[in-house]
């Protein structure tokens, strides 16, 4: 590894803030029907639709790391990003954030790494060892990359076309704030998903360019 990567990547870990303690759900509220538990140090979802929110802060100029794993192809849940204001409900986060998506069966537009139904796929990065998946999501203005398994699979701008709406489901079109709170989701009973971590560094530590970049594998 090249110096200045190898600074960039200690710069990174030094400064990571872990948002789950692995222990309980201390600094997180839930909205909605469902519920997340904390089992064996991490966090799973059980139950109908519904979103953890973070209310510590809000997130700007970051990069957020979760780590996770589903319970099949199909395991459908979310990482919200951009909420301007803290949500009373989940569908305030779908249609005032942008989800990126956890589903690894789904299209273009509906599966890991991508802005649920607006953005589409640069890769399809398979699981990662034993299942677990590491999703990197930088938040850069009104620039959004997200990485999976070190592979590229986002790089949107809240002016950047999107398709039309095709679903009362999906989420309203038009940019999102610079700057919100974040949140991850319960989707329904049938999908169960396990996140063993959360955490945000800055992302001025993330050396991220418009045509390609690398994150580091999961850990």
């Amino acid at each position: 590894m090249h110096m200045v990567p190898l600074l960039l990547a200690l710069l990174a870990s030094s400064t990571s803030q872990q948002l789950f303690n692995g222990k309980d759900l201390s600094g997180w509220k839930f909205v909605g029907p469902g519920r997340f538990v904390v089992e064996n140090g991490l966090l799973k979802t059980e139950g109908g639709m519904g979103l953890l929110w973070y209310t510590g802060e809000k997130f700007g100029n970051t990069t957020i790391r979760v780590v996770f794993k589903t319970s099949g192809p199909r395991g459908n849940s979310g990482v919200f990003i951009r909420l301007p204001e803290p949500p009373l409900e989940p569908w305030f986060a779908v249609h005032h954030g942008y989800e990126v998506q956890i589903e690894e069966a789904g299209d273009e537009y509906h599966r890991t790494g991508v802005i649920y139904s607006m953005s589409k796929a640069l890769a399809k990065p398979a699981p990662g060892p034993d299942g677990w998946t590491t999703m990197e999501i930088t938040l850069d203005g009104q620039r959004t990359v997200v990485h999976v398994n070190g592979e590229k699979v986002t790089d949107f701008r809240g002016s950047d076309p999107v398709p039309d709406r095709q679903r009362y489901f999906e989420p309203e079109r038009g940019p999102r704030p610079d700057v919100g709170y974040i949140g991850v989701q319960n989707h329904d009973e049938r999908s169960v998903v396990w996140f063993r971590e959360v955490s945000v560094r800055p992302a001025a530590a993330v050396a991220v360019s418009p045509s390609s970049a690398t994150v580091g594998p999961p850990r």
